[in-house]
């Protein structure tokens, strides 16, 4: 028997959520079965579409019922195994919860290879954030060289991967970010060539210009991490032909800058009169190319070719502040919470 700290969804949001939706509880686990391992966590991911899973609503998937753990992949260790591909010791990457516990079954877990990168790097740039920039470029954007990439959230997980792959395919690279330091930090670190602080810029109409005067060329490209006024000023400078891959939503997630928006008739007639293809997309649905992502990913980060930052919070019960931040943009680069020490430890 194993006791388990957990962070439970309390109550559901009304509109953007508070620390009080969330409950840390202590439970008792009980040992594993037949088929199963239980790892103890020591990185754990904080995403922007658990904020969906908050809700009660009908979405690509099911809400966390109240009283049950928030959902969430962690890395952790194998305290215990009655699995055979599993042994004790190991290092794993799976959906353990926001908890420092966690039994898995064999098949919901994946082995890691310390000696290849940071273990918590399967949780970011070598894991689903890493691949759904990847598959978002290669197999809905179909990036080629010469062209032009805009992209929201250009300092997120998803954003930063994106942005260094298309450079390294020869592609001009637009980014927005909110914030001076994160803008340094694209153009100056991540070598994009140009970044737009949204902050500057109070509505859609002054976004569109602000991209105009980036990328004169016109967006051929964006990847949308973003909605609101961001999406609002990238619609404008769309080019004929151009693609639209629809990652994620941040700026709506809570019924929040809807008054941002674009009204849905312009959007429309942007999409026809510029023949745009625009494409929503779910890193589940590309999970089967995980292996070949890594190992064409994993040399690049050894070698520091490929950079990542992370925004790391400390321990277990402080998921639902840092949690909350990210929603409000005040993360920088992947958002971590250190839950227990290294494997072995």
């Amino acid at each position: 028997m194993t006791e388990r700290r957990a962070i439970l969804l309390a109550s559901r949001p009304q509109g953007e959520p508070t620390a009080d939706n969330f409950r840390l509880e202590t439970a008792t686990l009980p040992d594993p079965g037949k088929g199963e391992i239980l790892v103890r966590t020591i990185w754990l991911s904080l995403d922007p579409y658990m904020r969906g899973r908050m809700d009660d609503a009908k979405s690509y998937a099911d809400p966390v019922e109240l009283g049950d753990v928030m959902g969430g992949q962690g890395v952790g260790q194998v305290l215990a195994s009655r699995h055979d591909g599993f042994a004790e010791g190991d290092i794993v990457v799976g959906m353990t919860g926001w908890a420092d516990h966690a039994i898995l079954r064999g098949d919901e877990a994946r082995k890691l290879d310390p000696s290849r990168a940071p273990v918590q790097t399967a949780l970011s740039v070598l894991g689903m954030t890493g691949l759904t920039a990847w598959a978002g470029l290669t197999e809905i954007l179909h990036a080629k060289k010469g062209q032009t990439l805009a992209i929201g959230a250009a300092t997120g997980a998803v954003g930063t991967v994106a942005a260094q792959l298309a450079k390294a395919r020869g592609l001009t690279v637009i980014g927005i970010a909110g914030g001076e330091e994160k803008c340094r930090y694209a153009t100056d670190e991540l070598g994009m060539d140009a970044c737009i602080d949204h902050h500057a810029h109070d509505d859609g109409k002054a976004m569109a210009k602000a991209i105009g005067d980036a990328a004169p060329q016109g967006i051929d490209l964006y990847f949308e991490n973003v909605g609101g006024k961001t999406l609002a000023g990238i619609v404008p400078n769309m080019n004929r032909d151009g693609r639209i891959a629809i990652c994620g939503m941040v700026a709506w997630y809570s019924g929040k800058n809807l008054d941002h928006a674009m009204p849905l008739p312009a959007v429309w007639r942007a999409i026809l009169v510029n023949r745009l293809t625009v494409q929503g997309f779910l890193v589940s649905d590309h999970m089967h190319r995980m292996d070949d992502f890594v190992a064409e990913l994993a040399p690049m980060v050894k070698d520091g070719r490929l950079k990542h930052r992370e925004d790391v919070t400390e321990g277990l019960e402080n998921a639902p502040q840092a949690f909350l931040a990210m929603l409000g943009g005040g993360n920088f680069g992947k958002t971590l919470v250190r839950v227990g020490p290294d494997g072995d430890a």
